[in-house]
Formats: structure tokens, C-alpha cells, sequence
């Protein structure tokens, strides 16, 4: 029988739900907005090939798509902070991410090609930023998002120094 996997010891930054909570209300104002568009285009473009019913309540789609969706703006950012989390071990980087499906990456500091650490707008605006971690794996790369920028700074210098000590030949 297999133990079940522990969570990994460390969150990301409390900002982080700040972050996901402007990134998911970008989203929510681009869904918003567009279904508000095309109800305007249908209810002014004239398509009588529409039932009488769909044109007579077009107006209805961006309230309904708004109220349904509101929800998971709240959601979203709160329950991403409960999954995502991150761990450097000795010689394996573990990270947990996701929040409808989890993901769980176990990244060997020794297949590590390159680190990267990357600030989009509102990560700067949060002092936040995103350690992007590339093998050589089928599977790419893994990231780390949410982190503090100096918990990234120094994450991606630990990782780099590792990597260079620990390298092997096989790949």
C-alpha cells in the first residue's frame, strides 16, 4: 500500500489571491462585455431566422452569463490559494497547482535546463512574480505562480545553483 502524497510545505504569497481575483475579473468583463455585443449585434442585425422568443430576450444572455459566473470570481482565487504550493527539497523542486483539476509536479533539480523567473502586469503591480522551471521532459516545463518576487529571486537562484551542482550526463 502507497502513502498518499503530502502537501508540498510552502504557499504562495496571500497576494496571490489578489492577483487571480484581477485576473479572473479581466476575464469576467471580457465575457460580460462580448456576450453584450453580440446581443447587440443580434437584436440590431435583424435575424428573423432566430426564434421570436431568443430575439425578444437577446438582452437576457449577458445578465444571465454575468450572474452565473459571478460566483467563481469569489471562488476561483480563494480556493487556488488553498491548492497551490511549492517545495525545495534537497534535489526534487514538488509543486501542487489547479483548482477544478490538481496538478502535482516532482521536478529533479538534476534534468533542470533553465529557470526563469517572469512578472506579468499585475504580478509587478503585486510585487509577485512566476519561477518557470524547463527540462527536458515529454512534459516541458512546470511554473510556480504567486510567489513573493524575493521568494522568487532567491528560488530561482537555488534552483540554478543546484541544477549546476547536482548535473549529471544522462539526459
Amino acid at each position: 500500500m502507497t502513502a498518499p502524497l503530502r502537501d508540498p510545505a510552502n504557499r504562495v504569497s496571500r497576494r496571490a489571491i489578489t492577483l487571480w481575483l484581477l485576473e479572473a475579473l479581466v476575464g469576467y468583463v471580457l465575457l460580460v462585455g462580448g456576450a453584450a455585443l453580440v446581443a447587440s449585434w443580434v437584436d440590431g442585425s435583424g435575424w428573423t431566422w432566430l426564434p421570436a422568443w431568443v430575439l425578444g430576450h437577446i438582452w437576457w444572455l449577458p445578465i444571465v452569463l454575468g450572474v452565473v459566473m459571478l460566483p467563481f470570481i469569489v471562488l476561483e482565487p480563494l480556493w487556488r490559494y488553498a491548492v497551490h504550493r511549492w517545495e525545495l527539497s534537497g534535489d526534487v523542486v514538488y509543486a501542487r497547482s489547479g483548482w477544478f483539476s490538481r496538478e502535482w509536479v516532482f521536478v529533479p533539480v538534476s534534468r533542470i535546463q533553465t529557470v526563469d523567473k517572469e512578472q506579468g502586469w499585475f504580478e509587478r503591480l503585486l510585487g509577485l512574480a512566476t519561477v518557470q522551471i524547463r527540462t527536458a521532459s515529454y512534459a516541458g516545463s512546470s511554473s510556480i505562480q504567486g510567489l513573493d518576487f524575493d521568494v522568487a529571486a532567491r528560488l530561482a537562484a537555488d534552483l540554478a545553483h543546484r541544477a549546476h551542482e547536482l548535473r549529471d550526463d544522462a539526459t
